[in-house]
């Protein structure tokens, strides 16, 4: 796929403020500093596309991006920012969920994990809620270019392994460097293809 066109379209704090469209959607969440609005600009070839921080939790709102004028990107607010007041997690938490589960045309989810560290507890509930809740979701392996090829390697087969103890079949996984530009060409492909379908 070629991204010849990708434009902000809105920041939105309720599923209901959301473009009213029913152009496929594809929504990248992840724990805080994850590297989410690193990837959106990675593959849509515009370094300043979605606002990138070193500080955790700046994406507090659903933000739109239409892509070729033919479907969305959507970067969601990270979940687990620790600095966030008891109040704002929930608010965080309700309005975000509530997006994934009412948003008919969000064709897929895809979830990000920081390759630098072992399974999380809070990004494997997460996907148990999706797989629960019925929702597509795939997962995509953040910042790889800073592990050894058999250190990734050994991460991702880990990561199978638990997932494996709760799903009959794991979800499609890719690997992905913000740096490298790594993933790119996969998951565009991967977007193509389920819009086709």
């Amino acid at each position: 796929m070629i991204i010849k066109e990708a434009e902000f379209v809105i920041s939105s704090d309720d599923v209901g403020k959301c473009p009213k469209t029913k152009l496929p959607e594809y929504a990248f969440i992840g724990r805080s500093n994850v590297g989410k609005s690193s990837l959106i600009n990675m593959l849509t070839g515009h370094n300043f596309l979605a606002k990138v921080s070193g500080k955790p939790g700046k994406t507090r709102l659903i933000n739109h991006f239409l892509i070729n004028k033919e479907w969305y990107m959507v970067d969601l607010p990270g979940y687990g920012f620790a600095h966030a007041s008891k109040t704002d997690k929930e608010k965080w938490e309700l309005f975000i969920r509530k997006y994934l589960a009412q948003r008919e045309n969000l064709y897929c989810i895809f979830v990000l994990i920081d390759s630098r560290h072992e399974p999380q507890k809070i990004d494997l509930e997460f996907m148990q809620w999706l797989g629960e809740n019925e929702i597509p979701f795939v997962i995509v392996f953040t910042k790889t270019d800073k592990l050894k090829k058999m250190k990734l390697s050994g991460f991702m087969q880990e990561y199978a392994d638990k997932l494996m103890e709760y799903w009959e079949q794991i979800p499609e996984m890719f690997v992905s460097s913000s740096e490298t530009g790594a993933g790119r060409e996969e998951i565009l492909a991967f977007i193509e293809r389920v819009n086709k379908m």
